[in-house]
């Protein structure tokens, strides 16, 4: 099963490649498939078809031919981009399609699109039939004493036999909602949190308890009233939802079949239609006014993807990574549903002016639900860069350094603008003056960002020697540090987890294989994405005298993946990732994430090891993973951590949702107390944090105060302090 369609809402990719059109496969424009002479037809469709058979058949890493077996897989992929929640399409529907099942190459080529008709045919009838149907249900209520469930899971489900199948599912379905909504109500006027939320801070109190003293004042509903009410707002949301499905564009409906295609040659290759691919070149300027957050689709649901440093989303610290978006809604505004909504069109709603508000309903991966607010502003670039600090821990007696990289930064089109490298670099200046004993270089949730930049910070900590490696189908060209110079010579941990990716793993990886870093890790292994994309704009590949522009403007662009990184011992950082040397417990434990969760991800591969000299430990990696173990063992953190975790696996597996209305109520109440149970926010006043700068305003001061907050109360910290002092502790015996 197809579990993820990835789209970056905001991703540099040609200039942190540093890859043009021209480079790409080393092909000069007269060899591209498509370029030579003039293309006679003007069909769109069939010109936009052959050209990216030729792309992806040439340019693509695994050059695999678009033959008959990859189009089986593509039609799967299809199937589920139509209808991810198997509640549109029967087995009657499938009998008809599958017969097209091996035809997805001819079509491409051919632009006789017969799959996309035919589905585009189904759906426009049976959308309304369900249409109707669900209203019908809404009139009356249900019987929440029955003894039944609902398959909350489309991977679980199988496509519905018939119509009158297909309508029993929906029947469940929307009485699940009217439950869910119905306890919304409830909870709200009984004063009760959202499950999920943050402890309020004294501001918040305030407001809350005036909030509370003038809902007293208004009418209480009743259990029937709130009923009725619920099946209203069930009404509404789904009337948004089968009315976008209706006016759905011809180009969404192409996307999904072009990109049932690209997304069997791997999960990152994926064609963009013109008017997304103007949404991607908005987010690649980085000027952005919004929320901060990478979003991708997943089936019928648009999730979080990552928190974008700097961010309106990461100042407020209560959108994470994984965060399900189920509706948005504007200032004082009702919710518009985005469940089985385009994400460019989400994207639209969730976009808007700076200081505005944006409010998100969202259902977290333990299946809690909460609504944020969040004011929109600009990214506010100082945040996104290098933040350092100094850690001492009142029972260690060590000065450590804390060097924080939120993502490997660069503006190729400005010098002289900031860059990650240059910023660790001066760090590091900073750190050996204030004369601490070691540093730790924080990557987690580090989703990567200039290769440039990769290998240059990966040299600051070595004299010279290969850092990465670089291959598509040839000898890998090899990335070093030549500059001869060692910037850090003290000890060095580096921190990832699960969303370490990509250039965070290439830093990691070769501090690893020189043996000149310890690698801790939140997770048994780092993200495990080890390709490199290029965009290619397909309008580039047709001679510009052979179509009209208003052909040539239609063709969109295409995101290829064409090559592969390789540690300088020559294995892979794809799908395996980089294994830390001491792994501590994962707050994301439950979570199938990474490379190695994606269908269709380019197999892990070796090349050949590169010479390079490894650095002699002082330390005894054996006995720091014993004692970190023990303490592991006896901190109520981590305990809390590796409970939460267990129970969030058991509630994931657990997809069923009981129709009875004691049940859900049960089954909320049981949410919410683990909630509270498992929350981590008491701040360890033992971990001291110390600017290494004079704080010049209260700005400067509040964003230091919420950094400090951040660290005391993260759990990692406090036991990275513990393994360094143990580092340090050997290295001084072996120097005595």
């Amino acid at each position: 099963m197809m579990k993820m369609n990835l789209f970056l809402a905001l991703l540099l990719l040609v200039p942190i490649l540093g890859l043009t059109q021209e480079e790409v496969g080393g092909k000069k424009d007269e060899e591209r498939p498509g370029v030579i002479g003039a293309l006679f037809t003007p069909d769109p469709d069939k010109v936009l078809g052959e050209i990216l058979k030729g792309i992806l058949e040439r340019y693509h890493l695994t050059q695999k031919e678009l033959d008959d077996d990859l189009s089986k897989k593509a039609y799967d992929v299809y199937l589920e981009q139509v209808d991810f929640g198997k509640q549109f399409l029967t087995n009657k529907d499938l009998k008809k399609l599958s017969k097209l099942k091996y035809e997805f190459d001819d079509q491409l080529t051919s632009g006789d699109l017969s799959i996309v008709n035919k589905t585009t045919k189904i759906m426009d009838e049976r959308i309304p039939y369900i249409q109707k149907h669900v209203k019908e249900l809404l009139k009356k209520d249900f019987d929440y004493t029955k003894k039944e469930n609902y398959e909350s899971d489309p991977e679980k489900r199988k496509f519905a036999a018939d119509e009158k199948d297909l309508k029993e599912r929906w029947r469940k379905l929307i009485k699940l909602e009217v439950l869910i909504e119905y306890f919304e109500i409830k909870d709200e006027q009984d004063g009760i949190e959202k499950i999920g939320h943050k402890k309020d801070d004294k501001k918040d109190k305030k407001k809350k308890v005036a909030k509370n003293k003038k809902d007293k004042k208004e009418k209480k509903l009743n259990k029937k009233e709130m009923y009725a009410k619920a099946r209203e707002k069930v009404q509404k949301r789904y009337d948004r939802i089968f009315k976008r499905l209706l006016e759905q564009r011809r180009s969404d409906r192409l996307e999904k079949f072009y990109n049932a295609i690209t997304l069997v040659y791997d999960p990152h290759t994926k064609y963009f239609p013109p008017e997304e691919k103007e949404d991607f070149d908005i987010d690649m300027s980085g000027k952005l006014e919004g929320i901060g957050a990478l979003l991708r689709e997943e089936g019928s649901y648009i999730k979080v993807e990552r928190i974008i440093p700097g961010s309106a989303s990461w100042k407020g610290k209560e959108l994470k990574a994984e965060d399900t978006i189920l509706a948005v809604g504007q200032e004082d505004a009702d919710f518009v549903d985005v469940v089985d909504m385009s994400i460019r069109d989400a994207v639209k709603l969730i976009r808007g002016p700076k200081g505005t508000v944006v409010k998100l309903k969202v259902k977290r991966p333990d299946g809690a639900q909460q609504v944020i607010s969040i004011v929109r502003d600009e990214v506010v670039l100082e945040e996104a860069y290098v933040k350092t600090t100094i850690l001492e821990h009142k029972d260690l007696g060590k000065k450590i350094g804390y060097i924080h990289v939120p993502k490997f930064y660069r503006d190729f089109q400005n010098a002289d603008a900031p860059n990650s490298s240059d910023d660790v670099k001066k760090a590091l200046i900073e750190l050996k003056k204030a004369k601490v004993d070691g540093v730790i270089l924080n990557l987690r949730n580090n989703g990567g960002g200039a290769l440039t930049d990769a290998t240059l910070m990966g040299g600051l900590f070595i004299d010279s020697g290969p850092i990465v490696q670089v291959k598509s189908n040839g000898k890998p060209d090899v990335k070093r540090d030549i500059d001869g110079k060692t910037y850090w010579d003290k000890p060095v941990i580096v921190l990832v987890n699960r969303f370490s990716a990509s250039a965070s793993e290439i830093v990691a990886g070769a501090l690893k294989d020189y043996k000149r870093a310890l690698i801790v890790g939140s997770s048994d292994q780092t993200h495990g994405k080890g390709t490199v994309q290029a965009i290619l704009d397909v309008k580039s590949f047709v001679n510009p005298f052979g179509l009209p522009s208003s052909v040539r403007e239609k063709l969109g662009a295409i995101k290829i993946t064409t090559d592969m990184f390789y540690r300088v011992n020559g294995m892979s950082t794809q799908f395996r990732g980089v294994e830390p040397d001491i792994v501590l417990p994962d707050q994301y434990g439950y979570l199938e994430t990474g490379e190695k969760s994606l269908d269709y991800a380019i197999p892990y591969d070796e090349t050949v090891k590169q010479k390079y000299k490894e650095f002699k430990q002082d330390y005894s990696l054996g006995d720091l993973k014993v004692k970190s173990k023990q303490r592991v063992a006896k901190n109520e953190k981590f305990q809390k951590i590796i409970k939460s975790v267990a129970w969030s696996k058991e509630r994931r597996e657990s997809t069923e949702r009981s129709l009875v209305y004691e049940d859900m109520e049960k089954y909320r109440k049981e949410s919410r107390e683990m909630s509270e149970k498992f929350e981590i926010d008491q701040p360890n006043e033992k971990v001291q944090v110390i600017s290494v700068k004079k704080l010049k305003n209260d700005v400067e001061k509040a964003s230091f105060d919420d950094f400090k907050e951040e660290l005391q109360t993260d759990p990692v910290i406090e036991e990275t302090l513990h393994i360094f002092s143990d580092m340090l502790a050997s290295k001084e015996v072996a120097a005595k």
